[in-house]
């Protein structure tokens, strides 16, 4: 499922990061690869913050959708 439907503080396993190659590039150096975990600490319309590798970080609900857990 993509990231943007996940529960608030559930830690899940990203199994993919689709887009393209530009958009895989950026969200992998925000730390979004696959088999690192991601936990959402807040969802307000569809913007979200998540937590990532030690760091929180502000997505939008497209990047959101394009990350799947």
């Amino acid at each position: 499922m993509p990231l943007s439907m996940a529960n608030i503080g559930e830690p899940l396993e990203i199994k993919k990061v689709g887009g393209k190659e530009e958009t895989r590039q950026y969200l992998g150096k925000l730390g979004f690869v696959t088999g690192g975990i991601v936990t959402v600490v807040s969802d307000i319309n569809g913007n979200m913050i998540v937590n990532v590798k030690d760091s929180r970080v502000a997505i939008g609900r497209d990047m959101a959708n394009k990350i799947v857990v």
